[in-house]
C-alpha cells in the first residue's frame, strides 16, 4: 500500500495533491456546500498561498474543483471568508444575478521582508457564476493595514437589525470589528479581547455569529489561536456574549475551549445556513503541520461538526457534534445492548463508535493493528478528565511534540456519559456529552486498526454501537 493509501483518510477532506491548511471561505449557495481552504498546489509544505476549492451537497463527499484565487501584485491569498451579496449591495451583479463576494487578506511577502509592518490588507473577488470563477475587485486593497504586523482573516456577517456588513478581523492580541454597507467601504467599529481569553500566541480566524436559544439571542466569537492551545500549540477559543452591531461583550471571563485535542485549528462556519451552524477544522497543528508523514499531500479536515448553546446552570456553553449526513453513509454495523466485560470487534476503514457510560467508572476504548500499534481513548473518573493516548499510535518520531496523552476535562455532571467516537484512518474525534467536551487527534499507523475493544474497568457500557462508514 502507498503512502497516499495508507494514509489518506475516508471520510474527512483532503486536497487532491500538495499542501492545505485553513479552511476558507465557505458558503452554502443553491444547495452546494462551497469549501475554500488554504493551499500551496507546488509543494506538502507551507508556501505561496492560493485559495483550493472543493464542493459538497452533504459534506461528506466532496467534489474538487480549479484553484480559486491566485497571488498577484498585492500579495498571496491568505484566509478570509464569503458571502451572498442577496441585496447586491456591493453592485458587482448585473439584472437576474447573484454575486458571491469573497474578503480575503493579502499578504506581500516583499513587504514582510522589507521590515514593513503593514504587509497584510483586506481584499475583494466575486463571481456571478455560482463560485465556479472569481473576478477580484479592480480597486483592491479595501481596507489597509494601520501599521498592525498580524492582521488578517476577515469573516463577515450581515447584520440585518442595522443593514450593514459586520467584518470580525484579527489583529495579533485582539479582534476587530468593521462595518460596510457595500463590502467596499469599511468603518472601524470597536476591538475586543486584549485582557480576555487565552493569549499564549496570536489571535487568528474569527467568526462572529448569533444563535437561539428557547427565544433567547446569543453571540458566539470563535478566536482561533497559535501558540497557546490545552494541550500545546494550535487551539480554538470561544467567547458567548451580546452584540449589539458595534462591540460584542462577553458573557464571562472564563477561557472556554471549543475542542481541547491538538489538532482541530483555523474552524470557522458556513455562511448562509440559516439558524444552523455548521464548522470545519484544519485537521493539525503548527508545531508539527510541515512534518508530518505524508509526502503527495498534506493535512486533513475535522468532519463538519453542528454547534449548539447548551445551559450549564446559569452558564452558556457551545457544544459541537457530528453533522446528521455522517450517519447516512454508515454500513456494516455491530450493536451491543450491554457490556459488562472487554468487547473486542473487528473494524475495517472508517468507524463511528457509541455508547453511554457511568460517570462514576474509567473506560476505555482501544483501536490497534497487528504492528502492535494503537490509539487510546477514555475516560479517568477520579480526575474527571477524558484523554487521547497517541504515544504507540504509529510514526511519532518526526516531532518530539507528537506522541502523548491529551486530556480534556469533563465539564458535564450528569451521573452518565455519553460518547461518539469518528474514526478514520489518520484520526479520532471525541465528542462526550452531547459535545460539550471535544477532542481531536491525528496519527499515523504503519497498517490501517484493524481491532477495537472497549473496557468499562469493572463499569458498564450501554448500547455500544459500531457503525463502518464511508468506502
Amino acid at each position: 500500500m502507498t503512502e497516499e493509501e495508507l494514509y489518506r483518510p475516508d471520510i474527512h477532506f483532503t486536497p487532491p495533491k500538495a499542501w492545505m491548511n485553513d479552511p476558507n471561505g465557505m458558503v452554502y449557495h443553491k444547495g452546494v456546500y462551497h469549501l475554500f481552504y488554504q493551499h500551496n498546489p507546488d509543494s506538502s509544505v507551507w508556501g505561496p498561498m492560493h485559495w483550493g476549492h472543493a464542493t459538497s451537497i452533504d459534506l461528506i463527499e466532496w467534489q474538487h474543483e480549479p484553484i480559486a484565487l491566485f497571488p498577484d501584485s498585492l500579495g498571496t491569498i491568505f484566509s478570509g471568508s464569503a458571502v451572498v451579496d442577496s441585496n447586491n449591495t456591493a453592485g458587482f451583479a448585473k439584472p437576474g444575478e447573484t454575486a458571491l463576494v469573497a474578503v480575503f487578506t493579502q499578504h506581500n511577502t516583499d513587504g514582510e521582508k522589507a521590515g514593513r509592518t503593514d504587509f497584510q490588507t483586506q481584499s475583494l473577488a466575486y463571481s456571478i457564476d455560482d463560485g465556479k470563477t472569481w473576478i477580484k475587485y479592480d480597486q483592491n486593497p479595501v481596507i489597509k493595514n494601520p501599521g498592525i504586523k498580524d492582521f488578517r482573516d476577515p469573516k463577515v456577517i450581515w447584520y440585518a437589525p442595522k443593514q450593514k456588513w459586520i467584518m470580525s478581523l484579527a489583529a495579533q492580541n485582539k479582534i476587530l470589528f468593521y462595518s460596510s454597507k457595500d463590502l467596499k467601504n469599511w468603518i472601524a467599529e470597536s476591538s475586543f479581547g486584549e485582557d480576555l481569553g487565552a493569549h499564549g500566541g496570536v489571535w487568528e480566524c474569527p467568526d462572529l455569529f448569533s444563535m437561539q436559544y428557547e427565544g433567547k439571542t446569543i453571540w458566539a466569537l470563535i478566536v482561533n489561536l497559535n501558540p497557546g492551545a490545552p494541550n500545546k500549540g494550535s487551539g480554538t477559543q470561544y467567547f458567548l456574549g451580546e452584540f449589539d452591531g458595534k462591540s460584542f461583550k462577553s458573557f464571562t471571563d472564563q477561557t472556554l475551549w471549543l475542542d481541547y485535542g491538538p489538532d482541530n485549528y483555523a474552524g470557522v462556519t458556513w455562511s448562509n445556513t440559516g439558524d444552523q451552524k455548521i464548522l470545519i477544522g484544519w485537521m493539525s497543528n503548527w508545531m508539527y503541520a510541515n512534518q508530518v508523514p505524508t509526502t503527495l499531500w498534506r493535512s486533513a479536515m475535522t468532519i463538519p461538526r453542528e454547534l449548539k448553546l447548551m445551559k450549564l446552570g446559569e452558564e452558556w456553553r457551545l457544544t459541537s457534534l457530528p453533522v446528521s449526513s455522517l450517519h447516512a453513509s454508515g454500513k456494516n454495523r455491530f450493536q451491543k445492548n450491554e457490556v459488562n466485560a472487554i468487547e473486542k470487534v473487528k473494524i475495517s476503514g472508517s468507524t463511528v463508535i457509541s455508547f453511554e457510560a457511568s460517570a462514576a467508572k474509567d473506560f476505555s476504548i482501544t483501536c490497534m493493528n497487528d504492528e502492535q500499534e494503537k490509539i487510546v481513548i477514555g475516560y479517568d473518573h477520579k480526575k474527571q478528565v477524558f484523554f487521547i493516548d497517541r504515544s504507540a499510535s504509529g510514526l511519532t518520531i518526526f516531532h518530539p511534540e507528537f506522541a502523548g496523552i491529551h486530556i480534556a476535562p469533563r465539564l458535564s455532571n450528569h451521573p452518565s456519559i455519553k460518547v461518539k467516537l469518528v474514526l478514520d484512518k489518520t484520526s479520532v474525534e471525541l465528542f462526550a456529552d452531547d459535545g460539550l467536551s471535544v477532542m481531536t487527534s491525528i496519527f499515523f499507523p504503519k497498517k490501517s486498526y484493524q481491532e477495537c475493544w472497549v473496557d468499562p474497568q469493572n463499569g458498564q457500557i450501554k448500547g455500544l454501537l459500531l457503525v463502518q462508514m464511508g468506502k
